[in-house]
Protein backbone atom coordinates (compact mmCIF):
# COMPACT_ATOMS: atom_id res chain seq x y z
CA UNK A 1 0.00 0.00 0.00
CA UNK A 2 1.39 3.20 -1.19
CA UNK A 3 0.10 6.48 1.39
CA UNK A 4 1.54 10.07 1.28
CA UNK A 5 0.57 10.06 5.27
CA UNK A 6 -3.39 11.26 4.42
CA UNK A 7 -4.25 9.24 1.07
CA UNK A 8 -3.73 5.76 0.15
CA UNK A 9 -2.81 6.08 -3.32
CA UNK A 10 -3.20 2.04 -3.77
CA UNK A 11 -6.96 2.28 -3.59
CA UNK A 12 -8.73 1.98 -6.63
CA UNK A 13 -12.40 1.05 -7.34
CA UNK A 14 -11.84 -2.81 -7.40
CA UNK A 15 -10.80 -2.87 -3.67
CA UNK A 16 -14.70 -2.14 -3.72
CA UNK A 17 -15.82 -5.21 -5.19
CA UNK A 18 -12.85 -7.30 -4.70
CA UNK A 19 -14.07 -10.12 -1.94
CA UNK A 20 -17.39 -9.84 -2.94
CA UNK A 21 -18.37 -8.25 -5.62
CA UNK A 22 -20.35 -11.23 -7.10
CA UNK A 23 -23.61 -9.93 -4.82
CA UNK A 24 -23.15 -6.34 -5.82
CA UNK A 25 -24.00 -4.06 -8.47
CA UNK A 26 -20.67 -2.14 -9.20
CA UNK A 27 -20.49 0.92 -10.04
CA UNK A 28 -16.84 1.30 -8.51
CA UNK A 29 -15.01 0.55 -11.34
CA UNK A 30 -14.82 2.82 -14.16
CA UNK A 31 -14.46 -0.40 -16.71
CA UNK A 32 -17.67 -0.37 -19.32
CA UNK A 33 -20.24 -3.25 -18.36
CA UNK A 34 -20.84 -6.58 -20.70
CA UNK A 35 -17.46 -6.24 -22.06
CA UNK A 36 -15.18 -7.37 -24.12
CA UNK A 37 -17.85 -8.48 -26.75
CA UNK A 38 -17.89 -11.93 -27.68
CA UNK A 39 -15.70 -11.20 -30.98
CA UNK A 40 -12.87 -9.77 -29.61
CA UNK A 41 -12.91 -12.64 -26.84
CA UNK A 42 -12.84 -14.92 -30.09
CA UNK A 43 -9.89 -13.38 -31.51
CA UNK A 44 -7.76 -13.37 -28.12
CA UNK A 45 -9.01 -16.55 -28.02
CA UNK A 46 -7.47 -17.54 -31.57
CA UNK A 47 -4.21 -16.26 -30.53
CA UNK A 48 -3.14 -18.57 -27.81
CA UNK A 49 -1.80 -20.95 -30.31
CA UNK A 50 0.99 -18.68 -30.47
CA UNK A 51 1.95 -19.20 -26.78
CA UNK A 52 5.10 -20.96 -27.44
CA UNK A 53 6.59 -18.07 -29.47
CA UNK A 54 8.04 -14.87 -27.63
CA UNK A 55 5.78 -12.16 -28.02
CA UNK A 56 6.17 -10.06 -31.78
CA UNK A 57 4.69 -6.34 -30.75
CA UNK A 58 5.38 -5.57 -34.32
CA UNK A 59 2.17 -5.29 -36.19
CA UNK A 60 0.23 -4.10 -32.90
CA UNK A 61 2.54 -1.63 -32.63
CA UNK A 62 2.21 -0.56 -36.69
CA UNK A 63 -1.87 -0.56 -36.04
CA UNK A 64 -1.66 1.53 -33.01
CA UNK A 65 0.47 4.14 -34.80
CA UNK A 66 -1.65 3.93 -38.32
CA UNK A 67 -5.06 4.10 -35.84
CA UNK A 68 -3.18 7.88 -34.84
CA UNK A 69 -1.36 8.57 -37.79
CA UNK A 70 1.66 8.50 -36.00
CA UNK A 71 5.31 6.33 -37.23
CA UNK A 72 5.34 3.28 -35.11
CA UNK A 73 8.69 4.93 -33.57
CA UNK A 74 6.44 7.09 -31.53
CA UNK A 75 4.27 4.00 -29.93
CA UNK A 76 5.45 2.15 -27.08
CA UNK A 77 2.61 -0.95 -25.96
CA UNK A 78 2.93 -1.75 -22.54
CA UNK A 79 0.95 -3.81 -19.85
CA UNK A 80 -1.66 -1.51 -19.32
CA UNK A 81 -1.58 2.41 -19.00
CA UNK A 82 -0.38 1.92 -15.49
CA UNK A 83 3.27 0.14 -16.62
CA UNK A 84 3.40 3.79 -18.66
CA UNK A 85 3.16 5.75 -15.18
CA UNK A 86 6.54 3.43 -13.51
CA UNK A 87 8.39 3.42 -16.54
CA UNK A 88 8.10 7.18 -16.82
CA UNK A 89 9.86 7.52 -13.13
CA UNK A 90 11.86 5.15 -13.18
CA UNK A 91 13.21 6.41 -16.98
CA UNK A 92 13.51 9.99 -16.90
CA UNK A 93 15.86 12.25 -15.20
CA UNK A 94 13.47 14.65 -13.61
CA UNK A 95 14.27 17.28 -11.15
CA UNK A 96 10.48 18.71 -10.02
CA UNK A 97 7.73 16.32 -11.02
CA UNK A 98 4.53 17.89 -10.57
CA UNK A 99 1.20 16.33 -10.50
CA UNK A 100 -2.40 17.91 -10.82
CA UNK A 101 -5.07 16.86 -8.61
CA UNK A 102 -7.54 15.11 -8.07
CA UNK A 103 -6.50 12.06 -10.65
CA UNK A 104 -5.48 8.95 -10.79
CA UNK A 105 -3.35 8.54 -8.30
CA UNK A 106 -0.49 5.48 -9.88
CA UNK A 107 1.46 8.54 -11.38
CA UNK A 108 2.22 9.98 -7.39
CA UNK A 109 2.92 6.46 -6.29
CA UNK A 110 4.92 5.60 -8.92
CA UNK A 111 7.36 8.77 -8.73
CA UNK A 112 7.10 8.23 -5.45
CA UNK A 113 8.48 4.68 -5.32
CA UNK A 114 11.21 6.17 -7.71
CA UNK A 115 12.58 7.87 -4.79
CA UNK A 116 10.95 11.65 -6.66
CA UNK A 117 9.72 13.66 -4.02
CA UNK A 118 6.42 14.78 -5.86
CA UNK A 119 4.21 18.48 -5.94
CA UNK A 120 0.71 18.54 -6.20
CA UNK A 121 -1.45 21.24 -8.13
CA UNK A 122 -4.52 20.86 -6.04
CA UNK A 123 -7.86 21.86 -8.00
CA UNK A 124 -10.97 23.28 -6.04
CA UNK A 125 -14.18 22.38 -6.34
CA UNK A 126 -15.50 25.84 -6.55
CA UNK A 127 -13.56 26.20 -9.24
CA UNK A 128 -15.44 23.42 -11.18
CA UNK A 129 -12.10 21.26 -11.24
CA UNK A 130 -10.77 23.64 -14.04
CA UNK A 131 -6.82 23.67 -14.56
CA UNK A 132 -5.23 27.10 -14.92
CA UNK A 133 -1.88 26.57 -16.27
CA UNK A 134 -0.60 29.51 -14.16
CA UNK A 135 -1.41 27.20 -11.48
CA UNK A 136 1.44 25.10 -12.34
CA UNK A 137 5.03 26.31 -11.07
CA UNK A 138 7.44 27.36 -14.00
CA UNK A 139 9.91 25.30 -12.79
CA UNK A 140 8.13 21.70 -13.10
CA UNK A 141 10.12 19.50 -15.85
CA UNK A 142 7.46 17.15 -15.52
CA UNK A 143 3.47 17.55 -15.23
CA UNK A 144 1.06 15.18 -15.00
CA UNK A 145 -2.40 15.57 -15.79
CA UNK A 146 -5.45 13.23 -16.54
CA UNK A 147 -8.25 14.07 -19.55
CA UNK A 148 -10.78 13.79 -18.98
CA UNK A 149 -9.72 13.35 -15.42
CA UNK A 150 -10.58 10.06 -13.38
CA UNK A 151 -12.64 10.85 -10.61
CA UNK A 152 -13.92 14.38 -11.85
CA UNK A 153 -15.02 13.54 -15.15
CA UNK A 154 -13.29 17.27 -16.18
CA UNK A 155 -12.74 17.54 -19.95
CA UNK A 156 -9.78 20.29 -20.17
CA UNK A 157 -9.41 21.88 -23.83
CA UNK A 158 -6.57 20.68 -25.63
CA UNK A 159 -5.33 24.21 -25.76
CA UNK A 160 -5.45 24.63 -22.04
CA UNK A 161 -3.40 21.62 -21.63
CA UNK A 162 -0.56 23.03 -24.48
CA UNK A 163 -0.42 25.74 -22.41
CA UNK A 164 1.36 23.72 -20.20
CA UNK A 165 4.19 22.36 -22.90
CA UNK A 166 7.52 23.96 -22.40
CA UNK A 167 10.79 23.38 -23.89
CA UNK A 168 12.43 20.88 -21.16
CA UNK A 169 9.32 19.89 -19.68
CA UNK A 170 7.71 16.32 -20.07
CA UNK A 171 3.91 16.90 -20.00
CA UNK A 172 2.04 13.78 -19.44
CA UNK A 173 -1.62 13.40 -20.49
CA UNK A 174 -3.41 10.78 -19.50
CA UNK A 175 -5.97 9.82 -21.58
CA UNK A 176 -7.40 6.84 -20.67
CA UNK A 177 -10.52 7.66 -20.63
CA UNK A 178 -10.58 9.34 -24.42
CA UNK A 179 -12.45 6.97 -26.22
CA UNK A 180 -15.47 6.91 -24.02
CA UNK A 181 -15.96 10.56 -24.79
CA UNK A 182 -17.32 11.20 -28.39
CA UNK A 183 -15.28 12.36 -31.26
CA UNK A 184 -12.71 11.88 -28.53
CA UNK A 185 -12.61 15.97 -28.98
CA UNK A 186 -9.86 17.50 -26.79
CA UNK A 187 -7.19 14.86 -27.27
CA UNK A 188 -3.99 15.17 -27.96
CA UNK A 189 -2.73 12.08 -28.93
CA UNK A 190 -2.16 13.39 -32.36
CA UNK A 191 -0.37 16.26 -32.37
CA UNK A 192 3.15 16.27 -32.55
CA UNK A 193 4.04 20.02 -32.54
CA UNK A 194 3.84 20.49 -28.96
CA UNK A 195 6.95 20.01 -26.75
CA UNK A 196 7.81 17.15 -24.62
CA UNK A 197 4.01 15.46 -24.92
CA UNK A 198 3.24 11.63 -23.73
CA UNK A 199 -0.18 10.94 -24.10
CA UNK A 200 -0.71 7.44 -22.30
CA UNK A 201 -3.54 5.64 -23.91
CA UNK A 202 -6.06 2.50 -22.26
CA UNK A 203 -7.87 -0.23 -23.98
CA UNK A 204 -9.25 -1.81 -20.76
CA UNK A 205 -11.87 0.59 -20.49
CA UNK A 206 -13.96 0.74 -23.21
CA UNK A 207 -13.02 -2.81 -23.73
CA UNK A 208 -13.01 -4.37 -20.42
CA UNK A 209 -9.69 -5.81 -20.75
CA UNK A 210 -8.15 -4.58 -17.02
CA UNK A 211 -7.26 -8.45 -16.38
CA UNK A 212 -5.61 -8.50 -19.69
CA UNK A 213 -3.01 -5.68 -19.31
CA UNK A 214 -2.63 -3.67 -22.79
CA UNK A 215 -2.31 -0.06 -22.85
CA UNK A 216 0.52 2.28 -24.87
CA UNK A 217 2.45 5.69 -25.09
CA UNK A 218 1.95 8.45 -27.58
CA UNK A 219 5.39 10.57 -27.49
CA UNK A 220 8.36 11.53 -29.56
CA UNK A 221 11.03 9.02 -30.52
CA UNK A 222 13.93 9.89 -28.30
CA UNK A 223 11.18 9.48 -25.61
CA UNK A 224 9.58 6.19 -27.08
CA UNK A 225 13.67 4.87 -26.95
CA UNK A 226 14.14 5.75 -23.40
CA UNK A 227 10.59 4.84 -22.49
CA UNK A 228 11.70 1.07 -24.00
CA UNK A 229 15.08 0.75 -22.58
CA UNK A 230 13.50 0.74 -19.24
CA UNK A 231 10.98 -2.25 -20.33
CA UNK A 232 11.73 -5.66 -19.58
CA UNK A 233 11.66 -8.17 -22.26
CA UNK A 234 8.49 -9.26 -24.03
CA UNK A 235 6.35 -6.71 -21.32
CA UNK A 236 3.06 -7.25 -23.26
CA UNK A 237 2.05 -10.67 -23.79
CA UNK A 238 0.45 -12.62 -26.80
CA UNK A 239 -3.20 -12.41 -26.56
CA UNK A 240 -2.94 -8.46 -25.58
CA UNK A 241 -1.00 -7.88 -28.54
CA UNK A 242 -3.82 -9.54 -30.69
CA UNK A 243 -6.24 -7.39 -28.26
CA UNK A 244 -4.35 -4.24 -29.50
CA UNK A 245 -4.10 -4.75 -33.31
CA UNK A 246 -8.08 -6.11 -33.04
CA UNK A 247 -9.08 -2.86 -30.59
CA UNK A 248 -7.72 -0.26 -33.48
CA UNK A 249 -9.70 -1.63 -36.34
CA UNK A 250 -11.56 0.44 -38.37
CA UNK A 251 -14.62 -1.73 -37.15
CA UNK A 252 -13.71 -1.61 -33.32
CA UNK A 253 -13.06 1.88 -33.76
CA UNK A 254 -16.44 2.21 -34.81
CA UNK A 255 -18.26 0.13 -32.20
CA UNK A 256 -16.21 2.40 -29.76
CA UNK A 257 -17.88 5.68 -31.23
CA UNK A 258 -21.28 4.26 -30.63
CA UNK A 259 -20.60 2.92 -27.28
CA UNK A 260 -19.12 6.26 -26.46
CA UNK A 261 -22.78 8.28 -27.60
CA UNK A 262 -24.77 5.83 -26.05
CA UNK A 263 -22.69 5.96 -22.68
CA UNK A 264 -22.89 9.60 -22.78
CA UNK A 265 -26.70 9.17 -23.07
CA UNK A 266 -26.31 6.92 -19.83
CA UNK A 267 -24.68 9.63 -18.15
CA UNK A 268 -27.02 12.02 -18.89
CA UNK A 269 -29.60 10.34 -17.50
CA UNK A 270 -27.82 9.71 -14.33
CA UNK A 271 -26.74 13.07 -13.59
CA UNK A 272 -30.89 13.76 -14.11
CA UNK A 273 -31.89 11.58 -11.43
CA UNK A 274 -28.69 12.59 -8.94
CA UNK A 275 -30.04 16.78 -9.38
CA UNK A 276 -33.27 15.40 -8.12
CA UNK A 277 -31.16 14.78 -5.23
CA UNK A 278 -30.82 18.22 -4.59
CA UNK A 279 -32.68 19.13 -1.46
CA UNK A 280 -30.42 16.20 0.39
CA UNK A 281 -27.46 18.51 -0.22
CA UNK A 282 -26.00 16.43 -2.97
CA UNK A 283 -23.96 18.30 -5.31
CA UNK A 284 -22.65 16.53 -8.95
CA UNK A 285 -19.56 18.24 -10.57
CA UNK A 286 -20.65 19.48 -13.98
CA UNK A 287 -20.14 19.43 -16.84
CA UNK A 288 -19.34 15.29 -16.82
CA UNK A 289 -17.77 14.10 -19.65
CA UNK A 290 -15.94 11.02 -18.61
CA UNK A 291 -17.62 7.37 -17.91
CA UNK A 292 -18.25 7.98 -14.29
CA UNK A 293 -19.37 11.15 -12.78
CA UNK A 294 -18.05 12.78 -9.07
CA UNK A 295 -20.61 13.75 -6.80
CA UNK A 296 -20.27 15.43 -2.87
CA UNK A 297 -23.15 14.47 -0.37
CA UNK A 298 -22.73 15.56 2.85
CA UNK A 299 -22.18 11.74 4.88
CA UNK A 300 -21.20 10.24 2.05
CA UNK A 301 -19.51 7.21 3.59
CA UNK A 302 -22.52 6.41 5.61
CA UNK A 303 -24.51 6.41 2.73
CA UNK A 304 -21.45 4.45 0.54
CA UNK A 305 -21.93 1.77 3.52
CA UNK A 306 -25.86 1.58 2.78
CA UNK A 307 -25.30 1.11 -0.63
CA UNK A 308 -23.76 -1.61 -0.18
CA UNK A 309 -25.94 -3.16 1.90
CA UNK A 310 -28.77 -2.40 -0.27
CA UNK A 311 -26.11 -4.21 -2.81
CA UNK A 312 -24.13 -1.28 -4.44
CA UNK A 313 -20.51 -0.96 -4.78
CA UNK A 314 -19.34 2.91 -5.57
CA UNK A 315 -16.02 4.22 -5.20
CA UNK A 316 -15.23 6.68 -2.06
CA UNK A 317 -13.42 9.43 -2.92
CA UNK A 318 -11.44 10.01 -0.09
CA UNK A 319 -8.26 8.15 -1.27
CA UNK A 320 -8.15 11.00 -4.18
CA UNK A 321 -5.59 14.08 -3.17
CA UNK A 322 -8.09 17.13 -2.80
CA UNK A 323 -11.04 15.10 -1.89
CA UNK A 324 -12.32 13.79 1.73
CA UNK A 325 -15.25 11.55 2.24
CA UNK A 326 -17.69 13.33 1.74
CA UNK A 327 -16.90 12.46 -2.27
CA UNK A 328 -18.20 9.58 -4.36
CA UNK A 329 -17.61 8.19 -7.94
CA UNK A 330 -20.03 6.78 -9.56
CA UNK A 331 -19.37 4.75 -12.89
CA UNK A 332 -21.87 5.08 -15.81
CA UNK A 333 -24.47 2.31 -16.45
CA UNK A 334 -27.35 1.35 -18.31
CA UNK A 335 -30.39 3.02 -18.14
CA UNK A 336 -32.43 -0.21 -16.18
CA UNK A 337 -29.31 -0.25 -14.11
CA UNK A 338 -29.24 3.20 -13.08
CA UNK A 339 -32.99 3.45 -12.37
CA UNK A 340 -32.38 1.18 -9.67
CA UNK A 341 -29.32 2.43 -8.11
CA UNK A 342 -31.29 5.46 -7.88
CA UNK A 343 -33.65 3.82 -5.91
CA UNK A 344 -31.36 2.89 -4.03
CA UNK A 345 -29.48 5.84 -3.29
CA UNK A 346 -33.09 7.48 -1.98
CA UNK A 347 -33.60 4.18 0.14
CA UNK A 348 -29.80 4.83 1.78
CA UNK A 349 -30.44 8.60 2.29
CA UNK A 350 -33.65 7.57 4.02
CA UNK A 351 -31.75 5.49 6.54
CA UNK A 352 -28.88 7.68 7.22
CA UNK A 353 -30.80 10.31 7.40
CA UNK A 354 -33.78 9.20 9.61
Amino acid sequence: MRTDGDHDLRHHGDAEVRDDGSALVDLAVNVRADTPPRWLREHIAASLGSLAAYPDGRAARAAVAARHGLPPERVLLTAGAAEAFVLLARALKVRRPVVVHPQFTEPEAALRDAGHSVERVVLRAEDGFRLDPAAVPEEADLVVVGNPTNPTSVLHPATTLARLARIGRTLVVDEAFMDAVPGERESLAERTDVPGLVVLRSLTKTWGLAGLRIGYVLAAPETIAELERAQPLWPVSTPALAAAEACVSPQALAEAAHAARRGAADRAHLVAGLTEFGPDGLRVVEPAEGPFVLVRLPGAAAVRRQLRALGFAVRRGDTFPGLDEEWLRLAVRDRTTVNRFLQALDQALTVTRG
